[in-house]
């Protein structure tokens, strides 16, 4: 996994534009902290910084391809193919010769044999970029899910393009822009495939391929979600999962480094640890190292609400015991949830105050414990959309909502166990003009008006196959990024073997009834994987990633809003409501701030540490 930017300019020379590269470069360290490097051509610049998962010493990058002294292909990749080895041995029967054990060695020769039909036949997650010298294109490919981000900066001659928006920025040309859409898209949970909040700036969509030359951009799609007709009977495929996840799960286990799972005790995770524990006794190699988070005094002091009825700590002990793993828990506490330091590192890996509060520092801060004794992690991530899993799939009123089902759900409040909003602390004047509903609603349309269908497709099967398609093209993306951003942030590649998109394309076409039919959530994987679970884990009501209980955060929030108050100078105190901030930081005020209080908060310190302009 790795870091990667670039610069394609027609109408100038880029062999004398290095330190401009080298800056963009640069912002790509936490990415990819063993090695950078740097490719220049006359109209094409390559930066790459490297985290080594596979082939440790020939797998260097920007990688080239060349023949009798020509440049034939260049590429600056970040993500791992997880059926390189197939693809090498094909190719290698088709004539062509390897020079390092590298997936991105495949990926180039890949091109040279298929041109852009290549992608459809990765399986990975992946995001890179193509440069043809001969026809002086560019290609911009990501992944068919999106697990890995890309960006792109159309100019007047050629574009710019980073792993991350930081990379973009660092040019001297990009200033950091929002419009009065970007903190819409900003502010609400919509994320739009495509859009990258800053003006001017895009996201590679995922399933797309980018190509760019000199007579400017296009799109192309090579692969989306498709309808069709599920054949097989209930205990087929449960079968036909199962044995995806084995073979999923066994490819993503490849590595040349450390290796483990995030484990929270909950399905998901715990079935892809048991399976990996299993894959790995059967190599003759193990135990499977795994690793959760918790909060000091969490187990001991937990308070059910309405969204976590149970603590994660007893079930993935329970788990780790079941398959014998290595297993650690990272234990944090308020302070460390607090510290201004951790706070501010992950604002700078997120580009955006957009997350999730205290889930993001505490996910950077399991990230970065991990980091000190794995290089790799495989995450239970994106199950809940493949299967059906979120308490909103089961809910009546959010399911027939006319609008995203977890927006309908209340989830920025619930996250934090509270009933406030996001927006609780914004001018009412300010949230006139974003209109976020409507916003919102357009925005729930154009995901409607793709969603396909079967003739069959009726009553509550046609609407379940909606809410599954909004999950898997629109939720899926807003914690993909949250879990890119944060293990990248420490130099973690974590893999998603729920993200494979043999298991998303069938699992989509599996009938609601089916999905449910032992009248739970996500009862396909709980069937599929029960054999390797104790029933304590597999029988378990879903509990979403957890949240601190401990009041001193609250307050700890709420001494910050009174310190922005006092503050003049503060970039944030033009957009927000005076009277909604003194009813929050009053004495004795209702405690469900969180969710206002931490967009707030995030977004005065986003404003002044990278000097973004608002044009509203």
């Amino acid at each position: 996994m790795c870091g990667i930017t670039g610069w394609i300019s027609y109408d100038h020379d880029l062999t004398a534009r290095r330190p401009t590269l080298e800056a963009m470069t640069e912002t790509m360290a936490c990415r990819g902290p063993d090695a950078a490097g740097i490719w220049l051509d006359t109209h094409a610049a390559f930066g790459h910084r490297r985290l080594a998962v596979i082939d440790l010493d020939g797998g260097k990058q920007p990688m080239a391809v060349e023949r009798d002294g020509r440049t034939l292909l260049v590429t600056t990749y970040s993500g791992e193919v997880y059926n390189y080895r197939e693809l090498r041995a094909e190719l290698t029967q088709l004539g062509h010769t390897f020079r390092t054990s590298s997936d991105t060695e495949v990926v180039l020769h890949a091109y040279l044999e298929w041109g852009e039909a290549f992608a459809e036949r990765l399986n990975g997650m992946y995001a890179f970029a193509l440069w043809d010298p001969r026809t002086e294109h560019l290609l911009l490919i990501r992944d068919r899910m999106g697990i890995k981000p890309l960006y792109y900066h159309p100019t007047p001659d050629g574009v710019l393009f980073g792993s991350e928006p930081k990379a973009i920025l660092a040019h001297p040309s990009v200033r950091p822009t929002v419009d009065a859409e970007g903190l819409a898209e900003l502010i609400t949970f919509t994320k739009t495939p495509g859009h990258a909040v800053y003006k001017g700036m895009h996201e590679v969509r995922p399933g797309h391929i980018v190509r760019v030359g000199r007579g400017g951009v296009t799109v192309k799609r090579y692969w989306a979600l498709e309808a069709r007709e599920h054949t097989d009977g209930l205990d087929a495929t449960v079968a036909h999962i199962r044995e995806l996840l084995d073979d999923i799960v066994a490819r993503q286990l490849i590595a040349d480094v450390p290796l483990c799972t995030l484990l929270s005790g909950g399905l998901d995770s715990s079935a892809i640890t048991a399976l990996a524990a299993k894959a790995l006794a059967a190599q003759g190699s193990g135990p499977v190292r795994s690793f959760a988070v918790d909060f000091t005094g969490y187990t001991e002091n937990f308070t059910p609400d309405d969204l976590r009825g149970t603590p994660d700590g007893p079930y993935a002990h329970a788990l780790a015991e079941h398959v014998r793993s290595d297993h650690r828990d990272i234990v944090l506490d308020t302070a460390a949830l607090m510290d201004p330091g951790h706070r501010a590192a992950v604002l700078a890996a997120r580009d955006l105050p957009n997350g999730f509060g205290d889930g993001d520092t505490s996910l950077y801060l399991l990230f970065k414990a991990v980091r000190e004794r794995s290089t790799v992690a495989l995450s239970g991530e994106s199950a809940d959309e493949v299967f059906g899993g979120y308490r909103w799939f089961h809910d009546p009123e959010a399911v027939h909502a006319d609008t995203f089902p977890w927006i309908a759900a209340g989830l920025s409040a619930r996250f934090s166990g509270g009933r406030a909003t996001r927006e609780a602390l914004l001018d009412q004047a300010l949230l006139s003009k974003l209109d976020l509903r409507g916003y919102q609603d357009r925005r729930y349309r154009e995901a409607l008006a793709e969603v396909p269908y079967l003739d069959s497709d009726t009553g509550l099967q046609r609407r379940m196959r909606e809410i599954s398609y909004l999950h898997l093209t629109r939720f899926v993306q807003i914690l993909l990024d949250r879990k890119d951003r944060a293990s990248m942030a420490v130099g973690l590649e974590v893999r998603v073997p729920f993200c494979d998109h043999r298991l998303v394309d069938y699992v989509f076409n599996a009938p609601w009834s089916m999905k449910t039919f032992d009248g739970r959530e996500k009862s396909l994987l709980r069937a599929a994987t029960r054999d390797v679970l104790p029933d304590l884990v597999a029988d378990r009501v879903k509990s979403p990633y957890p949240s601190t209980q401990d009041p001193r955060y609250t307050e700890a929030l709420r001494d910050e809003l009174r310190n922005l108050t006092g503050d003049r100078d503060a970039p944030v105190r033009p957009l927000l409501d005076s009277g909604a901030l003194a009813e929050a930081t009053a004495d004795g005020a209702a405690n469900d701030i969180r969710p206002g209080a931490e967009l707030v908060l995030g977004m005065n310190a986003w404003l002044r540490t990278t000097g973004t302009t608002l044009e509203l």
